[in-house]
């Protein structure tokens, strides 16, 4: 049974483990950086027992075999990490990933929404835990408290499929098992909005290393223990994956969209401009906006630009669809009115859904929080070396706790 770590012990794992994650190629929070380009209406259903999912792209040093049962990503030494990531961005929307995390002592498997200034929605799966999955998130790369992340009930995540799906809009973020939504976080509940994930996110899917023996010991004891390498390998093992692109809406995107550029430094959802097929802003439906010249359209076409000085209406208004209610969950199940192209491994498709309740504050629905305690999330990261990030964050921890 997993035993939750102390305070002073969770904030240091909590210092190291953010050193290893929160990494990005270029913040546009920073400077100027290149456009994220869009699923839009595309939407991504793949089996993956099939075969590779063309929507992600394997990580420098990944190996991942695709069997009868689905995706494996195997641990079999300290320095492996396996790891996918889409090469599109959604800008809120739904993911559903059907997944058997690896067990062993000290062995983290994570599904990752993360933005390029760091905003992140997570699914954590701890090895040594066969009772319980966390749930993250975080803002911009804050991480001035941990009082986020919380942990939930599930039956055997490690030794049998369950689904987990992130439902993210401009209202909410809900985290869901088997159609059942086990935690929201309202926009409101965040700060008011300010502590919200927010921009365009890419999708991590992997399987690293806690349990190291370089690793702090606070990192060590919040993953269960040194891993035992005598027992490898350890084995995730992802069946399916679908993904669903609201472009900055509350629904299923239903018009071209293209790609999604940062119009300025905030991060603010607001400021995001949807391009679409034509090359120009739209607003949140994907319907297209006049308020942009022709000179703009050439900058916000550019792979990298400076703050635009146009006037353009950004809003969260929904796609238009057809909603019907799904028994099974409490969720409502839509379906868009425009049949989108679809990138599969199979013939099916998947139907989204957009989530449609009351906001239920975090910890009203019998998670238990882990309050000042939890550690981040700790997906790999692509140019990141964790063993000198993370003897450098306990170093640093152990002098000001001492």
């Amino acid at each position: 049974m997993f035993t939750k770590i102390s305070a002073a012990a969770a904030v240091l794992a909590a210092s190291t483990l953010v050193s290893a994650q929160t990494f990005t190629d270029c913040n546009p929070l920073e400077r100027d950086c290149p456009s994220d380009p869009a699923f839009g209406s595309e939407r991504v259903s793949c089996n993956l027992l099939e075969g590779a999912c063309d929507a992600f792209h394997e990580l420098e040093g990944t190996t991942v075999d695709y069997t009868e049962q689905g995706a494996i990503f195997a641990i079999e030494r300290e320095s492996n990490a396996p790891t996918i990531a889409t090469d599109k961005y959604i800008f809120f929307g739904r993911v559903d990933v059907e997944i058997q995390a690896a067990p062993g002592q000290g062995i983290v498997t994570s599904a990752v929404l993360q933005s390029d200034c760091l905003d992140e929605i997570d699914w954590e799966w701890v090895g040594g835990d066969d009772l319980q999955v966390q749930t993250n998130y975080f803002s911009k790369g804050d991480t001035s408290t941990y009082d986020r992340g919380a942990y939930h009930p599930v039956d055997h995540p490690l030794t049998s499929f369950h689904t987990y799906t992130i439902d993210w809009t401009p209202e909410a973020v809900n985290w869901i098992i088997d159609g059942n939504v086990i935690r929201t976080l309202t926009y409101a509940d965040a700060k008011g909005g300010s502590a919200f994930p927010q921009t365009p996110m890419q999708i991590k899917l992997g399987t690293w290393v806690a349990g190291r023996q370089d690793a702090p010991e606070g990192t060590v004891e919040w993953a269960g223990g040194y891993t035992n390498f005598d027992e490898a390998p350890f084995l995730a093992i992802y069946k399916s994956i679908s993904i669903v692109d609201y472009a900055g809406g509350s629904g299923p995107a239903s018009g071209a969209v293209r790609e999604y550029i940062y119009g300025d430094r905030t991060g603010e959802w607001e400021s995001i401009d949807v391009v679409g097929g034509s090359g120009r802003p739209s607003n949140g439906n994907n319907q297209e906006t006049e308020t942009t010249t022709s000179a703009e359209v050439e900058s916000e076409t550019s792979t990298s630009r400076a703050r635009p000085t146009s006037t353009r209406t950004s809003s969260a208004a929904s796609s238009t669809e057809e909603a019907s209610s799904e028994p099974a969950t409490t969720t409502t199940e839509a379906s868009s009115t425009e049949a989108p192209t679809t990138l599969s491994t199979t013939a099916s498709r998947a139907t989204p859904a957009a989530e449609s309740q009351a906001g239920t504050p975090v910890g009203a629905d019998g998670a238990e929080e882990t309050g000042g305690s939890a550690p981040p999330s700790a997906a790999p990261r692509e140019a990141v070396t964790y063993g000198s990030l993370l003897l450098a964050g306990a170093a640093i921890l152990a002098v000001q706790l001492l």
